[in-house]
């Protein structure tokens, strides 16, 4: 027997499943497959590719019952969330509405002796690796656009979440999608790179850790593979003078501990005006008390288990750092945490951004909270960071929340609400939280490659 993938489950540090990996010569065979597959998944009408694709979304929305407690035992995530597939199927859904117009011909110009336009056509085999902390919707950003576009998808998952790819490719092939068109690979990181170093991949798309998209990029170097990246983050709010604040403080505490703070676009730091400073650590430390850190599996939980123990001791790590250099810890240790998976969330004040609370992604139920005095403190502070994802903006002011926004480095501004992907806007990042963009028409351009024609009817 070969390597074996392994997911531990952070409920009680267990095998809750394991998988053999591909041997290189085996994966290659599977990309073979994929591409020997891809001209005539291509060849299909769009609308027949859309309504197997959309097929194969509501086999996995059956399968829902299965998959919520199997999350809860892979990552974490407390049952009586309801798992995933209200997103999933709503970035779906978006991404075959709008295939029809942003797939579309590029008409350039035609009269009696010529006609001009552009074809979106697909690249071929798409590579996508995706990560454990919201398994099924991020992956489905990529694959089902790129299925819709004409590609063939091998799709590679976190080894946390062993099992969600081997899901999604059963649920796919039930719909009617070929098999060899969706296929998930359980790989070592060796054979990843040399796949890519081998030019087998026509784009690549990673979501993780900075680390891994460099990998990525390094593996690719030379061969031309496109590769997109969403990677790290560090995403502030900032709460203005005249936010409402009451839903400033339940919208971004919720975008800060929700899932145990792993999320992609997770609120890791928050600048509160020195006006509404006070009342708003006092309002977060309230709700932040009342939450019930348990089993992910009792549906009485609001906060289960990081992922992994390592996530969880970085967690740690930084709060003991801020906390050893004056930081302010407002939340007393909870019963259940265990000094393992299980974690209190915690909110700190006297913070500074030579803290690494304040810079290094935390990716955990944590969030430090500062005080300013203007826009101009909070952009700069705010643009003080490695990363660029998103941005929540507090007010009741367009103008003024579009005028902060134009000068925060970020990929996406949000005003009045936060940690939320809609699927009719680009999904981006900027500085070291990568490159590219998912969903939203630029989703399926950069799924696809421009190819002109120009035709010319007359030639005497």
């Amino acid at each position: 027997m070969g390597q074996m993938l392994k997911c531990i489950s952070p409920i009680d540090g267990s095998v809750f499943a394991e998988r053999e990996v591909l041997s290189l010569e085996a994966a290659e065979a599977v990309v073979a497959r994929a591409r020997t597959a891809q001209a005539d998944w291509a060849a299909r009408p769009l609308a027949e590719r859309v309504e197997l694709v959309m097929a194969g979304v509501a086999a996995v929305g059956a399968m829902n019952d299965e998959i919520v407690p199997e999350l809860a035992q892979m990552m974490g995530r407390p049952v009586r969330y309801g798992g995933e597939f209200g997103g999933f199927n709503e970035r779906a859904s978006h991404m075959a509405s709008i295939a029809a117009d942003s797939l579309a011909d590029i008409e350039v110009g035609e009269d009696e002796t010529f006609k001009r336009y552009i074809k979106r056509v697909p690249h071929g085999v798409v590579f996508v690796v995706a990560p454990w902390n919201y398994p099924y919707m991020t992956a489905i950003n990529t694959v089902a656009p790129a299925l819709i576009a004409g590609n063939t998808v091998v799709l590679k998952h976190a080894t946390q979440t062993l099992l969600v790819g081997e899901r999604m490719a059963a649920a796919f092939a039930s719909a009617g999608v070929p098999a060899d068109v969706f296929q998930n690979v359980f790989l070592s990181h060796d054979v990843t790179n040399d796949l890519i170093a081998g030019n087998a991949f026509d784009f690549v798309n990673f979501t993780g850790s900075v680390g891994g998209g460099q990998a990525m990029e390094r593996a690719a170097a030379g061969t031309f593979t496109g590769v997109g990246t969403e990677l790290g983050g560090k995403d502030p709010g900032y709460v203005m003078e005249d936010a409402d604040l009451d839903a400033a403080v339940d919208t971004l505490i919720d975008g800060a501990m929700f899932n145990a703070g792993q999320c992609c676009c997770g609120i890791e730091r928050i600048y509160v005006h020195e006006s509404l400073y006070d009342e708003f650590v006092a309002k977060a430390v309230e709700i932040v008390k009342g939450y019930k850190l348990g089993n992910p599996l009792d549906p009485e939980t609001t906060m289960g288990p990081m992922a992994n123990v390592r996530f969880a001791d970085e967690v740690r790590a930084q709060i003991s750092e801020a906390m050893a250099d004056g930081a302010i810890a407002h939340i007393e240790t909870f019963a259940e945490d265990d000094g393992g998976a299980y974690l209190t969330p915690q909110i700190l004040t006297n913070v500074t951004h030579d803290m690494r609370v304040m810079r290094d992604e935390s990716f955990g139920p944590v969030v430090g909270i500062m005080k300013v005095s203007s826009d101009e403190e909070a952009i700069a502070l705010m643009n003080d960071s490695e990363f660029g994802l998103t941005a929540s903006l507090w007010t009741r002011d367009v103008d003024r929340a579009a005028r902060v926004g134009d000068q925060v480095e970020t990929g996406t501004v949000f005003m009045n609400r936060a940690d939320y992907l809609d699927p009719g806007l680009c999904w981006t990042g900027c500085k070291n939280t990568g490159r590219g963009g998912g969903l939203s028409v630029i989703g399926f351009y950069n799924l696809t490659r421009p190819k002109s024609y120009h035709l010319k009817k007359v030639t005497s």
